[in-house]
């Protein structure tokens, strides 16, 4: 997990990004990437406290807010990511896109895995709400403002209140 590679991929994703530096400074997705690293760093090391001080802080300056439990892999892209919400046991795989608005959260106060799966390559438009420790499965993409409570296989697209699967992309 390098800065280099998480610049390359906003480069790579976003036709907006002009310079490697207008992305390194202005970026707040990227800055709640990188501020979420320390803090799941923290967490792991069993300093909550400071953990979550860090995260919360962070939420206040980028508008992210990333429980520092939740597990993200590499080149995750947020784009526009004010309001997103990761929950503490969400896992997201490598090369996800999420926009702003997205709930990635749980559906009660139930123990253990609460938060949804999301696999590599997902894409999750902006508003969705993905509840519960559901999957959502490779490359599969979800529309803007649906509310997913059931998993959602590999190479789908779905969408709707309650979403379901629309199109089975090859």
């Amino acid at each position: 997990m390098s800065i280099k590679e998480d610049i390359a991929t906003v480069r790579r994703l976003d036709p907006a990004a002009k310079s490697n530096v207008e992305v390194f400074f202005t970026y707040p997705g990227l800055h709640a990437v990188w501020a979420h690293r320390l803090s799941h760093f923290l967490y792991k090391k069993k300093c909550y406290f400071l953990a979550k001080s860090h995260a919360q802080f962070w939420r206040f300056i980028t508008g992210i807010e990333i429980h520092p439990g939740a597990q993200i892999g590499r080149r995750l892209f947020i784009d526009h990511g004010m309001g997103l919400v990761i929950g503490e046991t969400t896992i997201i795989e490598d090369d996800v896109t999420l926009y702003h608005g997205v709930t990635l959260g749980g559906t009660g106060n139930d123990c253990g895995k609460r938060h949804p799966t999301i696999r590599k390559g997902a894409l999750i438009s902006a508003h969705a709400q993905v509840l519960g420790p559901i999957e959502i499965g490779e490359n599969a993409k979800i529309g803007a403002s649906s509310v997913v409570l059931k998993s959602i296989p590999a190479n789908t697209t779905a969408v709707g209140i309650p979403a379901k699967v629309v199109k089975q992309n090859k």
